[in-house]
């Protein structure tokens, strides 16, 4: 079977997923991208862009896997004359409708209501977690009851009938591996003193940074003694509050900024603990990737994490609201971290590759199977 993802924003996580499907893919996985910016543009004027390669084809292939950030009725209608008989696969990372915008800035619906139509118009629609197909649909009928008439609220449930849950898969191989010489000899091992705090996500606001240090200054004020990994991206020229952060914990810092991909791994094999304070986590791919890696997690009780985070560990891993993670922290920074025992991290292992691929080959296989 040929299948063709098209990725409007190769780039972060919707690259690594991309590439994670064609490389463990049974099924030849050919890739029609663009680069990773300006995606408000990327929603309008992709389609466009991408059309005349689908056009100039000489064969077309069995299905076409495109992500939230393409128009796919734009695309459909400017290649119908190709595409007619192609069944498609929408894959859901995000969404425009729930996704948090930055305080002081409104929601534009449109690019909620092309993440609607793009469903609408595919044999088959996947979201990253239950969590993120069931907030989805929530947000739906809010957005289509904003127009004045003729809302269309009937066809909610038949994209809802289309849809389905695919978690995405990460080459957690690594962790099995030895580690390169070199690239942490200033880290001591996993269990030293004081314990090592990993923040491994976007340095972005809808990670709930400012939660994250309102927590840690409080540990500080307490007098309880951490160290500190400040890895992750940053889209910002200046995330103010981790300059600020750098400066008022230098002594405890071991890392801080992004960390090429072996640097990376060894923070994750050494780090005791990873925090999320998030306020949106549609799957949570870094979390996930650290806990299998040995990092205790300590997590809000919301968003997506329950979903994975097996019932046996609730108590230990969730807290509440930050006066609970600020207790939560402070138990195991003094009293001792909780090992990450072999069920917790099988439970993260099956989001490898090697095993989350079957499900994306079966699901390939029956749309394919069903037609148009």
């Amino acid at each position: 079977m040929h299948v063709l993802l098209i990725e409007p924003y190769d780039m972060g996580s919707h690259a690594v997923w991309a590439r994670g499907v064609q490389r463990y893919s049974a099924h030849t996985v050919e890739l029609l991208t663009l680069p990773g910016r300006f995606w408000k543009w990327r929603m309008h004027g992709a389609a466009v862009t991408l059309a005349p390669n689908i056009l100039a084809r000489e064969r077309m292939p069995d299905l076409i896997v495109a992500t939230d950030m393409l128009d796919v009725t734009t695309l459909l209608a400017l290649t119908r004359a190709r595409t007619a008989q192609t069944p498609v696969l929408t894959y859901f990372h995000e969404n425009q409708l729930t996704y948090p915008f930055p305080p002081g800035t409104k929601r534009d619906l449109h690019y909620g209501w092309i993440n609607y139509v793009s469903a609408l118009a595919s044999n088959a629609v996947a979201f990253n977690s239950a969590y993120h197909r069931d907030e989805f649909f929530v947000e739906l009928p809010r957005l289509l009851k904003h127009f004045p008439d003729y809302n269309n609220l009937e066809t909610i449930e038949d994209v809802r009938a289309r849809s389905v849950v695919l978690h995405p898969g990460l080459d957690l191989g690594w962790i099995d591996e030895p580690e390169p010489p070199g690239v942490a000899d200033d880290l001591p091992p996993r269990g030293s003193q004081p314990p090592l705090i990993l923040w491994n996500q976007r340095w972005e606001y809808d990670k709930g940074p400012e939660t994250f240090f309102w927590a840690l200054d409080r540990l500080a004020e307490r007098g309880v003694p951490f160290r500190l990994a400040l890895a992750g991206e940053s889209f910002r020229l200046k995330p103010q509050e981790f300059l600020d952060a750098r400066e008022r914990f230098r002594d405890r810092i071991v890392h801080f900024g992004y960390a090429e991909t072996a640097r990376y791994r060894a923070l994750l094999r050494r780090a005791d603990l990873v925090v999320s304070t998030a306020i949106h986590e549609f799957f949570g791919l870094a979390v996930i990737e650290a806990i299998a890696a040995g990092c205790f997690p300590v997590l809000p009780k919301a968003l997506a994490y329950p979903e994975y985070i097996p019932p046996a560990y609730s108590e230990a891993v969730f807290y509440s609201d930050r006066e609970a993670l600020v207790e939560k922290l402070a138990a195991y920074l003094q009293t001792g971290v909780p090992r990450v025992d072999e069920p917790l991290r099988r439970a993260m292992r099956r989001f490898d590759w090697r095993t989350q691929i079957q499900a994306y080959d079966a699901l390939f296989e029956r749309i394919v199977a069903a037609g148009v």
